[in-house]
This record gives C-alpha cells, structure tokens and sequence, in this order.
C-alpha cells in the first residue's frame, strides 16, 4: 500500500458512508474557508449513495454551506434526464433534491447531445467555472470497479490513452448505451481524492490496486498531485492487509 496514498478501513458499509460523509463536509468547509466556493467531483454507483444521504440529513447538512459548493460528475451515462441509471439521477435523489443548492451550482453532464459532442460540451462547462487553466476540483470522489476501472476509464478503451482533452467517450459492447468520462489527466489535478471501495466482491480488485499489480488496470492512471485516501469498508480490505487500520 506504500506509494498508494492513506488507506483507512471502517467496519462496514454503513461506517464507511458516515466516515465519508464527513471528510466532505469538512473538505468543503475548508476549502470555502480558503477561496469562497468548492469544486467538488461527484461518483455514481451504490458506493456513495448513503454518505450523499448522510449529508442531506442533521447534523451534517447544517454545516456544510451549500451556497458555495459546485457539483460536476467524473462520468455519466448517455441515457435520457431522469433515467434511473444516470449518476446524476442517483445524486439528485440521495443529496441535491435535498439540500439548499441553485440550478446553477450543478455542472450535470448533457447527454442531449451526441456522446461526442456532450463530452466537449462538458469540457466548455468546466472551463467556463474554472477558467483557461486545467481545472482542479477541491475534492474528487471515485469508485472502483470489479474490472479495475475508475470513472468511465474502462479496460481497453482510447480513453485510457487521453492526455489531452478532458473528457472522452467510453463504452462497453455489451451496454445499450456510451459514457462520457473525464481522463486521467484532469482527474489527477484534484487536491484531494477519494477513493470509495465497499464489498467482499472488491476485494482482489482492491488488493492489486493498492499493491500496483496488474499495471494495464485503468485504476492505475490516478496518480493524483494532491492528497490521495482510500476509504474501504473490511469486506473490501479482507485481501489487503489492512482490516481494522480506521476502525
């Protein structure tokens, strides 16, 4: 795990969304502290979905200011507004529905468009906010798949070549539909990255990650400039070396 950045182990599922939770309030409340806003990188999947619940609910919702915190995804599903496979449907349920947060605070990604040009209409959205320079997201948060990709980096895509655009269009042969993702580049950027990994069914993904085996796994590619954590649960940490290092 040295060279992998800080792992810290939570008894289960529901430990690891109250412990993230919480890093994302405190996050956001620092990084406002310091500039004014925070630019903050959305992961879909079931992972998340109780820590974004967690933040929406007392104590955590009243200290969190909402006014100035901008909301992107690391990727999303080329599906209708609304569809429950969406990571932004997820996230609107579970979080954005429930909190004091303008229209214009959440960067969602179109799929109005063809894939291709949505990924560059998201390009624009993100330079419009951050301006010229590669935009660097206060905190982005990630997950791991069973294939060991991260975002919409899958294993075998043209996506994993990028160095670049900031975004991409990524697909699986068996999906009805594409993805638009950032790349690794701009996913590098952020000051501090989250990796989220819950589940028996993680565990030997999570141990060659960690361990840097297996180098042509996508989840490789993210070897972020800022701060790097790894948030699992025990069940995901059991082949690692690691259970019980957070509590």
């Amino acid at each position: 795990m040295s060279g992998r950045g800080e792992v810290r182990v939570y008894a289960d599922a529901a430990a690891l969304g109250r412990a993230t939770a919480e890093l994302f309030a405190e996050t956001v409340r620092a990084a406002v502290a310091e500039s004014g806003r925070c630019g903050v990188l959305l992961a879909g999947g079931e992972t998340p979905r109780r820590a974004y619940e967690l933040l929406a609910e007392e104590p955590l919702a009243g200290s969190v200011p909402w006014p100035r915190v901008h909301f992107f995804w690391g990727d999303e599903r080329c599906l209708p507004a609304g569809d429950p496979r969406r990571n932004e449907t997820m996230a609107r349920r579970a979080l954005l529905d429930r909190v004091p947060v303008m229209p214009d605070q959440v960067h969602a990604i179109d799929c109005a468009a063809a894939p291709e040009q949505a990924a560059a209409d998201y390009a624009e959205r993100m330079r419009r906010f951050f301006g010229e320079s590669l935009p660097r997201f206060d905190l982005a948060l990630l997950g791991l798949g069973d294939d060991g990709h991260t975002a919409s980096l899958l294993p075998d895509s043209t996506a994993l070549g990028e160095r670049q655009c900031w975004t991409a269009v990524a697909g699986r042969t068996e999906e009805p539909f594409v993805r638009v993702t950032l790349t690794a580049p701009l996913l590098n950027r952020a000051r501090t990255t989250v990796f989220l990994v819950s589940g028996q069914g993680k565990a030997e993904m999570l141990r060659a990650a960690l361990a840097g085996e297996r180098p042509s796994l996508p989840v490789h590619l993210i070897r972020p400039e800022g701060r790097l954590l790894w948030l699992v649960d025990r069940e995901a940490a059991s082949l690692s070396g690691a259970v019980g290092a957070a509590g």
